[in-house]
């Protein structure tokens, strides 16, 4: 392939995201003014032929674009090079031809998630009176935006570590790794003589804690024996049956009366299909079903092909007593027999991927007693309710499966009619806030124990304690990149 074709080819295989991340990563090579006519990548090409930036027999600059676009098929296939050579040649010092702060700002926006880039513009909207206006404005718009209105620029990073801090800390470490990097960098250029000892050994000395930190998590983030994997999107299925309306058990069922139906349900499945559409999750849900239909729901879910998913969630909403959970219908379903259903033997394809169950329900009539606590008790809910009225194990006694338990045996959960439950939305928000920070999912749920537990049924000087299970081998991560 000549040298024309290839170009052509190449401009072929790119869409307009990707024109879009080249052209910001060639601002300091083609001005923002002079991109505002480019409409497709051959017209890029031909900008940067200009610059003689890209000629017949010298590519170095496209390949570098294109391993930071991570179209390393391209790469590969195209021009010959790999993603461990190019990343070998950008390490030798003068080599990379694309600053390593713009490389850091296209990387940040590659992590920022749809809900995140809503935090920035309104975030930002003083000022950057467009962010109010444009729902297309992306995050690399913004950047240039920013750096128009010079709050923004390689050696001004406070804003945006500013409004990184108040959305999403993890970014915060691409940006710390630059500045890092940056230091190093002018260190060596302009010569260390002009520096006093101490100060030079404690710069190092920082430099190289923050440095093996790093790659302390980093190593840890990335050793399949410690981590379970959690890289394709979506990341699997997350299940949320609903039940709500118990009308038909009561009246099939008079002993039943006490299965009232569950007011104020909808806004924990709300929560939850958020929660886990933000973390890639395919989410999928069923309202008021009986146990038939919840048995075979999980049958038809049992059979799929996991093989490219990572993951598997089911979300269950309902009324409960010990080891089980009701149907609309009134009749029990037993936990263990519910996730048994995803064992390695019955589902091949998750067999070694994380299997998790949360479980919203009452198990049993008891109200869990209240110790008096010299903090004191938080605002009491007068409408609270009870979603029903163990010596079991819940789930398969196999690795790789957790199931987050509203409440520990023989005693109720709470369910606010005008907010929730306390598990779950206690649950979605320290996800919602965790996830980004880094948090593993027993830390989270750590967490959310100690959150549920501080509140109080005064009317019966009650408390509530969720119990989760767990039989994982690994840490638990749901990045959000």
């Amino acid at each position: 392939m000549d040298f024309y074709s290839c170009l052509h080819y190449i401009a072929e295989q790119l869409g307009s995201e990707e024109l879009a991340a080249l052209k910001f990563l060639c601002l300091d090579h083609i001005p923002q003014k002079k991109q505002e006519s480019i409409k497709d990548v051959l017209e890029l090409f031909q900008r940067l032929q200009e610059k003689e930036m890209l000629e017949e027999g010298n590519l170095s600059f496209l390949k570098e674009l294109l391993f930071h676009i991570s179209r390393w098929d391209l790469l590969s296939n195209v021009l010959n090079s790999s993603r461990e050579e190019m990343g070998r040649e950008l390490q030798l010092p003068g080599s990379a031809q694309v600053p390593a702060y713009r490389v850091m700002l296209f990387k940040l926006s590659e992590e920022v998630t749809e809900l995140e880039l809503k935090s920035f513009k309104f975030l930002l909207s003083v000022e950057i009176p467009r962010c109010k206006l444009e729902d297309s404005l992306s995050l690399l718009d913004m950047f240039i935006e920013m750096e128009k209105r010079i709050i923004l620029s390689e050696n001004n990073l406070e804003t945006l570590k500013s409004v990184c801090g108040q959305i999403n800390r993890s970014l915060l470490g691409k940006i710390e790794d630059f500045e890092m990097s940056s230091t190093e960098r002018r260190m060596s250029l302009e010569g260390r003589e002009d520096l006093p000892v101490p100060v030079l050994t404690e710069m190092c000395c920082k430099m190289q804690e923050m440095c093996d930190s790093r790659r302390d998590q980093d190593s840890e983030s990335l050793d399949s024996d410690k981590v379970y994997q959690m890289k394709n999107k979506p990341r699997g299925y997350c299940l949320i049956i609903n039940n709500n309306n118990f009308s038909k058990a009561r009246a099939d069922k008079p002993l039943l009366r006490k299965l009232k139906d569950r007011k104020g349900t909808d806004y924990d499945k709300e929560a939850l299909s958020k929660t886990f559409k933000e973390l890639h999750f395919e989410v999928v849900s069923y309202d008021d079903c009986t146990v038939n239909t919840i048995h075979n729901v999980l049958v038809s879910y049992q059979s799929k092909d996991h093989k490219n998913k990572d993951c598997f969630i089911c979300c269950i909403l309902s009324h409960g007593d010990q080891g089980v959970i009701y149907g609309t219908d009134g009749k029990e379903a037993s936990i263990c027999e519910l996730t048994s259903y995803f064992t390695g033997s019955k589902c091949p394809s998750l067999a070694g991927k994380p299997k998790i169950f949360f479980i919203q329900a009452c198990q049993g009539n008891n109200f869990q007693k209240a110790v008096p606590d010299e903090a004191g008790f938080e605002q009491q809910h007068d409408m609270l309710e009870a979603d029903s009225s163990s010596h079991k194990n819940y789930i398969p006694d196999e690795a790789d499966f957790l199931l987050g338990m509203a409440t520990v045996k023989n005693c109720v959960s709470y369910r606010d009619p005008m907010n929730g439950t306390w598990y779950i939305q206690s649950l979605c928000k320290s996800l919602s806030e965790r996830c980004p920070q880094g948090d593993d999912i027993l830390s989270i749920l750590t967490g959310v124990n100690y959150d549920v537990s501080s509140k109080d049924d005064r009317k019966n000087n009650a408390k509530q304690m969720p119990q989760p299970t767990f039989t994982l081998r690994k840490k638990l991560f749901f990045p959000l990149n």
